[in-house]
């Protein structure tokens, strides 16, 4: 069932017993940021933040340096520090916050870098106010423009990146609203009542109608359906259940009405352990590293242990600690450039643009970097490479003596009031055809072969393989080979004990699916398909699209296993699904691709969404992320390079012959990294 056609239940996740929601959020995925997500609004921050230093930066110098546009009057000096206080603890609480959770964890990175270049900046300053207040004579240089400037480009930066990248949302949420609020429990007088879905326990017995939805898992003890699971397993066929056969909550209902007694709810229900794998999964991943917090990461122990350096050797020279402690402030500040903090948000938003133009959702920034050592891409096979519905493929005439639309009037009434998906998708196709069916009587079933009826006074029947088999009729059987070769179910018509045709269903594959299996292995990529569907279907699937390694009939965990047996061994991997069974293994591989005629489970789980449903998009986003990283890395270089030279200079290893970094140049070169960055993330173009 797609999912736009799902009732959301307006119900709270809490309804299915020891589901922790709330510790998972969907925008943990944001490597190095993940954290500051929820740390307060950066768009409501960064306004504010702004209007509290653009009087900072008009009334204070830049690194000692007065510029042109800048004055002063009696108190402003008061009025900058008042101001400059407010925005460190408003506008800066994000990065300090980020920063003691990076600490905390001992893996400091973008978050720690900008608190200590805002810290040091802040707090010096607060130093070089209280000297000039003590001894005028002595000036000491503060920092205070830096600071400003400093809040508010990287608050700029996080606002950017995260209104580029949609926030995930929860994926457990969108499980838990597969399932009923009510639900009807038969008491042990045989009243039914209506209770709600937690209060459901193990070995109730509950009824369930036609339509609908299978509240937990259970027996069928009473009755025989036919049960649509594709959206909990990814199995296109509807199921036929009887008795003594296991039902999974989620699934849906369809044509009778069931008993069943409850065998699993709660946490021992099916889809509490999807959602737990999910949960698994995604705490993992979230301990992925991007490429910026690497480099910042580096940045920061280099700039750490040359100013902490700087500090001893220049005050073991000029006995002097004011001028080290000048000096290793300066190196800390020059360490945090402001082109830092837009090299890679500028990159993702233009990126992400260009996406949307090209049916891309990006979900997750770290798939873009990542995508560049991708290796294997894990395929689920209903709805990703086929359509995911039943469909009339073709109709082959047996007898030159009938024509194909008499054929189909009678193959009509035969199916007319069945409900199993094989006479849904004939109907179908015959509302497209715009063929009316004829009447037909004594219409009966026959069990494990088909149906019978009387139709214009002939007796005619619609059977299956094996009962033409049976019967010994003889035709051509190369007509059916490229149906048999595509998976199809194929049907017999018998008018009169004459094999009259032949009509072929089956979930269509992609008519682009098989080019993007050749342009895939032209890439050197490795496609594997993963599939809930029988072996059968998998195996002729696989072989027409050209795919060597398949597997058939797997449970969500059985994906999720395969995935993680690729990703031991330090593969890369992404993975292609629709549905809730594929959420796990979306989360658990490197990079989760969700198609997006999908479910919302499926979506959720995933870092980026194909919006128009087309395989080919993959190999567009694979170009993508080629060119994006190859901006990223040059932003990076042009953000943060210029420290291999700034930082030796600041720390004045070139003092004995006269060469010291003047702190303003530092400032001029930070401010010229930062137009660059700013220029080089617009020039991002996509090939295809």
């Amino acid at each position: 069932m797609n999912h736009k056609e799902e009732k959301h239940m307006n119900h709270q996740a809490h309804q299915m017993e020891g589901m922790d929601h709330g510790a998972m959020h969907g925008d943990n995925q944001m490597s190095g940021m993940d954290h500051t997500m929820h740390m307060g609004n950066f768009k409501q921050k960064f306004w504010f933040s702004l209007v509290l230093a653009i009087p900072i930066i008009f009334l204070s110098p830049m690194m000692g340096v007065d510029l042109p546009f800048q004055f002063t009057f009696l108190g402003s000096d008061w009025l900058v520090l008042i101001l400059a206080s407010i925005l460190f603890f408003y506008g800066g609480e994000p990065f300090l916050s980020g920063a003691k959770m990076e600490l905390k964890q001992k893996s400091p990175a973008m978050m720690t870098l900008i608190a200590m270049g805002i810290s040091v900046s802040y707090f010096y300053s607060i130093y070089a106010f209280i000297m000039n207040k003590m001894m005028p004579q002595n000036h000491v240089m503060d920092f205070f423009w830096e600071l400003a400037t400093l809040i508010v480009i990287m608050l700029l930066g996080h606002w950017v990146e995260m209104n580029a990248v949609s926030n995930a949302s929860d994926a457990l949420q969108k499980m838990a609203e597969l399932l009923p609020d009510k639900v009807k429990r038969l008491n042990k007088d045989g009243t039914e009542e209506e209770v709600s879905l937690k209060q459901v326990q193990e070995n109730d017995h509950l009824v369930v109608r036609a339509g609908d939805k299978i509240p937990a898992d259970g027996v069928i003890i009473k009755g025989s359906t036919s049960v649509d699971e594709s959206m909990v397993t990814g199995e296109s066929k509807t199921v036929t259940k009887n008795e003594k056969d296991k039902v999974i909550g989620g699934a849906v209902n369809g044509s009778g009405t069931i008993e069943i007694i409850v065998t699993g709810t709660g946490e021992t229900g099916y889809l509490s352990k999807v959602m737990e794998m999910v949960k698994k999964a995604q705490t993992e991943k979230s301990k992925l590293e991007s490429l910026s917090d690497r480099v910042a990461k580096w940045l920061f122990y280099i700039a750490l242990g040359a100013g902490l350096l700087a500090f001893i050797i220049w005050w073991m020279v000029d006995k002097d600690i004011s001028i080290a402690f000048e000096r290793m402030v300066t190196v800390f500040i020059i360490a945090c450039p402001h082109a830092l903090g837009l090299a890679i948000p500028l990159v993702i938003a233009r990126s992400t643009s260009i996406a949307a133009k090209h049916g891309l959702l990006l979900k997750n920034r770290n798939a873009l970097e990542q995508a560049n050592d991708i290796r294997y891409i894990m395929l689920d096979k209903t709805g990703t490479l086929t359509e995911g519905k039943f469909t009339v493929t073709g109709v082959e005439m047996i007898d030159p003596d009938t024509t194909q639309e008499e054929a189909l009037k009678v193959i009509g009434a035969l199916e007319n009031n069945a409900n199993h998906p094989l006479a849904i998708g004939i109907m179908n196709y015959l509302a497209e055809k715009k063929i009316s069916p004829y009447k037909a009587e004594n219409l009966q079933s026959l069990a494990g072969i088909g149906l019978t009826g009387v139709v214009n006074g002939k007796n005619v029947k619609i059977v299956n393989e094996k009962e033409v088999e049976h019967l010994a009729f003889s035709f051509d059987e190369s007509m059916k080979r490229q149906y048999q070769e595509q998976g199809n179910t194929l049907s017999y018509l018998i008018i009169d004990k004459k094999l009259v045709a032949m009509i072929a269903l089956g979930d269509i594959v992609k008519p682009e699916a098989k080019q993007f299996i050749t342009d895939l292995k032209a890439q050197g990529i490795v496609p594997v398909m993963l599939t809930g569907d029988n072996k059968v279907a998998a195996e002729s699937v696989a072989h027409y699209l050209g795919i060597d390694d398949y597997h058939g009939e797997l449970l969500p965990e059985d994906k999720e296993k395969i995935i993680q047996t690729y990703t031991a061994k330090g593969e890369k991997v992404m993975m292609v699904g629709d549905g809730i069974n594929d959420a796990p293994s979306l989360v658990r591989a490197t990079i989760g691709v969700a198609i997006g005629a999908g479910t919302d489970v499926a979506i959720d789980s995933a870092d980026v969404v194909l919006t128009d449903s087309d395989p080919k998009d993959i190999l567009r986003f694979l170009d993508l992320a080629k060119q994006t990283r190859r901006k990223m890395i040059q932003n990076l270089w042009w953000g943060a390079g210029y420290n291999i030279i700034a930082i030796p200079l600041a720390a004045g290893i070139l003092a004995p012959w006269g060469i010291l970094l003047n702190p303003a140049v530092g400032a001029i070169l930070m401010s010229l990294s930062t137009v660059i960055v700013a220029a080089n993330a617009m020039t991002l173009r996509i090939h295809n």
